[in-house]
């Protein structure tokens, strides 16, 4: 019998397993779920110290996905409570929450040796550096810190806000390597994060590539992304002219390159393009 080829994707890689096999070790990114898990703690999970051993993982969500919470709850071999609370907020006169707490030392280790920092963390996560589900990572991150719908205009999107670099240009890679769709990511000036949106056919491929049936996600989310995956052109609707704008990762590459002929083979654009929008930064420098 011919050996199996290490080199190989893995079955969790590819998305062929939903379900966590038995007796999986807490965290195994190669588990879709706790990829998925992980990636949505990442995004919308604080993990702080306390004096000695002691500290917390918390995640506090709006009360209506608090099914999320039970699933990690349930994922996780160890003592950990889901709470309720009532309060007002900016955003409305009265919130219910629930909240996720875990505490025991052991498993914050596991997590913060994985890439999920303690404190401030959103400019500072990264991919994980060992062997995960990359589908199911992405929509967890996605879940917590992301978007799926539709605009007033009735388009299908899927976005990602972060402030994270890594991220913003990990997801980028990914879509592009798999699916075909090229983005490269620009800062907002407002406040600094990477608003990443796919629209239309880009959005309806990155939908039903991350949302399978069966995969754990916002029940929500799960039913946005399925009338995303549904959506088509209207027939005989010419495709939309793509208007793309320059980013400051653009710009820094167009700059520091050594001629336009090599910043147009880096940046996939004409050589025009590329010669106007130098001419232009260097005269508003």
């Amino acid at each position: 019998m011919a050996e199996p080829d290490p080199s190989a994707p893995t079955l969790f890689e590819l998305g062929a397993l939903t379900s966590p096999p038995t007796a999986t070790p807490f965290m195994d990114l190669e588990n879709p779920r706790y990829a998925y898990m992980f990636g949505f703690l990442q995004a919308d999970g604080h993990l702080a110290r306390g004096a000695g051993a002691k500290g917390a993982l918390s995640v506090e969500l709006n009360a209506r996905d608090i099914k999320i919470l039970e699933e990690f709850q349930r994922l996780t071999p160890y003592n950990s409570t889901i709470s309720r609370r009532t309060r007002s907020t900016n955003f409305a006169a009265v919130s219910h929450t629930a909240i996720w707490s875990l505490c025991a030392l052991e498993a914050r280790t596991k997590l913060s040796d994985l890439g999920l920092p303690y404190g401030r963390k959103s400019r500072r996560i990264t991919p994980p550096r060992v062997s995960f589900s990359r589908p199911d990572y992405l929509r967890g991150l996605i879940d917590a810190d992301g978007s799926v719908g539709f605009t007033r205009d009735g388009l299908p999107f899927v976005s990602l806000t972060t402030s994270s670099t890594a991220i913003a240009l990990y997801l980028c890679h990914y879509t592009n390597r798999v699916l075909g769709i090229r983005k490269i990511p620009g800062r907002n000036k407002r406040d600094g994060a990477y608003n990443v949106v796919y629209l239309r056919e880009g959005a309806v491929a990155l939908a039903q590539h991350l949302y399978t049936p069966d995969a754990l996600a916002l029940k929500r989310k799960q039913r946005a992304a399925v009338d995303v995956s549904a959506w088509e052109r209207a027939a005989g609707a010419p495709p939309a002219r793509r208007v793309r704008t320059w980013t400051p990762l653009e710009d820094s590459i167009l700059l520091s390159a050594a001629s336009i002929e090599e910043a147009a083979i880096a940046l996939d654009r004409t050589h025009q393009s590329c010669n106007l929008r130098r001419w232009r930064l260097t005269k508003k420098n």
